[in-house]
């Protein structure tokens, strides 16, 4: 192991900042090979505090809660990147903390970000920050339109972002805020398709990365992914080379998830980067020998990483939710009906339209055929309202 650190074994306690899907999915990895967890999560419902040992219930930016939970675990990582940096750093006073505070701080501000890649000669959307309304309009001046603008901080599934199309559309993109700092301008790209590939690195530099998926998004929150994309193979190499020399240049420790564009004559920009497990990789649980979620608990323990073959083209399609409040899904017998689809709850308590909920997953025998009985199973599947006198 790298400088000599010793592997943290079946029997370890993970600390997971951030109780949400993620933090479950990887609280369930943990548990299944003998590991204890100890989850923060402001809420005390939180999907991840139903599987784990130890509950933080304290908010992401608390420094201190973030320390106590280090306290109860032998290694620290997180699920969310909206955590305090100040906490994962008084963390590292105590625990390994994997993804380290440094990783975390690039890839949680979009301007650190945004200059990270341009540092590293990554190539990316054109941008522009800008601080007030007079440098936003002179930034969507500089770069034309459409733009889209986007708030530093804690933006994901489309939300803290406007589309700038028409000097009407100005008011609207101020109106996300200069509080916390900049605003992000970037030019629309008019791309080709969506890409995104999950990029795994250990304690000791060893890199392996998962197939390139075909994403596709609806107004900002991932719908679809097919794995693997349909790409030649030397743009599919060129992809998965860039995402590892990211994971190198962050000396990351665990996974990264890059979200990428490809433009018509085969150019690749970079969009986004997460520093933990990705929506775009839930896949892997059924169609890899190692998961994502399994890679990233390699990584972050200093064991050898596992296989990121694909052993049958798959594809996910997630469930979004419909109404608001507590709800139970119908349909599930016909939409399991199919051996090669699998469903995905995410175990929350109270659902509101177009919140992730969970996920269909489906084997085929190409991406497409795969994508197709995810889409079958889905339109079996609807949310009904669960009544007060029936909740348990």
């Amino acid at each position: 192991m790298s400088g000599g650190t010793a592997p943290l074994l079946p029997g370890a306690t993970i600390g997971i900042v951030g109780g949400g899907q993620l933090g479950r999915m990887l609280a369930l990895d943990a548990r299944r090979v003998g590991y204890g967890v100890a989850v923060l999560d402001p809420s005390p419902l939180a999907p991840g505090a139903q599987v784990a040992d130890v509950h933080v219930t304290a908010p992401f930016d608390d420094p201190e809660a973030i320390r106590a939970l280090a306290t109860r675990a032998d290694v620290v990582t997180f699920a969310v990147e909206r955590i305090s940096v100040e906490g994962a750093r008084a963390a590292e006073a105590l625990r390994p903390v994997r993804p380290s505070s440094v990783t975390l701080a690039a890839c949680q501000h979009r301007l650190r970000e945004k200059a990270f890649l341009y540092e590293h000669g990554v190539p990316a959307p054109p941008w522009r920050e800008a601080g007030s309304p007079a440098a936003l309009e002179a930034a969507v001046r500089l770069l034309g339109m459409p733009c889209i603008v986007k708030i530093p901080f804690f933006g994901y599934d489309g939300r803290g972002q406007a589309r700038v199309s028409s000097p009407s559309d100005l008011n609207d993109a101020a109106a996300l805020g200069f509080e916390r700092g900049p605003l992000v301008v970037e030019r629309h790209i008019p791309f080709v398709m969506e890409l995104a590939v999950v990029a795994a690195r250990g304690l000791n530099g060893e890199r392996r990365t998962y197939p390139v998926v075909r994403t596709v998004h609806d107004e900002g929150i991932l719908a679809e992914v097919s794995a693997p994309a349909a790409l030649p193979d030397r743009v599919a190499e060129r992809v998965r080379s860039l995402a590892e020399s990211i994971a190198t240049a962050l000396d990351l420790v665990g996974v990264l998830a890059v979200e990428m564009f490809l433009l018509e004559r085969g150019e690749i920009l970079v969009n986004e980067l997460a520093p933990r497990p990705h929506n775009s990789g839930h896949y892997t649980i059924n169609a890899c020998p190692t998961s994502q979620f399994q890679q990233h608990l390699r990584a972050i323990c200093g064991l050898p990483l596992g296989s990121t073959d694909l052993l049958r083209p798959a594809a996910m399609v997630n469930l979004l939710g419909t109404l608001r409040g507590p709800a139970r899904l119908a349909g599930v017998e016909e939409a399991l009906a199919d051996p090669a689809v699998s469903l995905h709850l995410y175990g929350k308590a109270e659902a509101w339209p177009r919140r992730t909920l969970g996920y269909i997953t489906a084997l085929g025998a190409t991406p497409e055929d795969a994508l197709e009985r995810a889409r079958r199973a889905t339109a079996s599947l609807r949310w009904e309202p669960v009544s007060e006198s029936v909740r348990p």
